[in-house]
């Protein structure tokens, strides 16, 4: 293998799309080689990422720490969360609490929100709500004009609108979650990471305890509410109607889409879609939502 065939191996790789066995073992194979003969800390990052992904994360964290070492500034962040969450089997709140520091220090916006969730929890520091609310609201101005989809507005929105929300400021909390989603609806469509998705949901949870849902005039994203319950909705996509039916299964509600049964909203989220293309990557053409009951 030569290093451009690896490099047309790895680009050609996508891993929001289906992929075979084969496929992935090709993948995985051509980054290592990249790994080995070029040594870049970005082939590492990627390569962990993916592992991350797949929620292969003692993988994910071999590739981090191996980027970390060429003192490279995502890596850190991406340890920081492995170590934040336990993504392996074990939290270590020091070791999150001083790699977010060592890009915070730097003016990272994302470390610098999670030193704020770490004081808010107390986790390896005392905790303080009123140095993270006074983080979070330093962080608004300086997130307010990003453009990039993978900046951290949605996270910094979604943290004010919840301290707004606490200081009885409905009117702004609303707004707040309202930009949010807009901004994180074009993320998903780059890159539905299950991260991602999960700050959509809890938006959208958070959202409709502040406001009635209107069941007249929703969207797609707006579907995290309506399948927590049992529902039958149809919507229109490419000039052709679809339906989907949440069910009651225990303590969570499953969803059938098109026919095909999930195990509850995330994994409809997940991975419905329609003629191989996921509802998230098309969500502008889905159009006519209706709740027939």
């Amino acid at each position: 293998m030569t290093i451009q065939q690896a490099r047309a191996i790895a680009e050609n790789f996508d891993d929001s799309k289906s992929y075979t066995e084969e496929d992935f073992f090709a993948f995985t194979e051509a980054m290592q080689f990249l790994i080995r003969e070029e040594q870049r800390p970005q082939d590492m990052l990627y390569l962990g990422g993916v592992y991350y992904e797949l929620k292969n994360f003692e993988l994910a964290l071999k590739y981090y720490e191996m980027a970390a070492t060429f003192d490279y500034d995502p890596a850190y962040e991406c340890l920081g969360y492995i170590w934040y969450y336990g993504r392996t089997g074990e939290k270590d709140y020091k070791k999150a609490f001083e790699y977010f520091s060592k890009l915070m220090d730097k003016g990272d916006f994302v470390a610098t929100y999670k030193i704020a969730d770490m004081y808010k929890n107390g986790y390896y520091v005392e905790k303080n709500k009123a140095k993270y609310e006074e983080i979070i609201e330093n962080l608004y101005p300086k997130v307010k004009n990003c453009r990039n989809v993978f900046d951290p507005v949605p996270e910094v929105y979604t943290r004010l609108a919840r301290i707004r929300t606490e200081q009885g400021n409905k009117k702004e909390a609303v707004n707040l979650y309202l930009k949010a989603k807009e901004y994180l609806s074009q993320r998903i469509r780059h890159n539905a990471f299950f991260g991602n998705m999960n700050i959509m949901k809890w938006l959208i949870d958070d959202l409709y305890e502040l406001i009635p849902f209107d069941e007249e005039e929703f969207d797609f994203y707006d579907l995290y509410y309506l399948l927590k319950s049992p529902h039958r909705i149809t919507f229109e996509a490419y000039g052709e109607r679809h339906e989907i039916v949440s069910e009651q299964d225990g303590g969570t509600c499953a969803v059938c889409f098109d026919g095909k049964w999930f195990r509850d909203r995330d994994e409809f989220f997940k991975g419905a879609q329609i003629d191989g293309e996921r509802l998230t990557e098309i969500y502008w053409d889905l159009e006519e939502f209706r709740v027939v009951e």
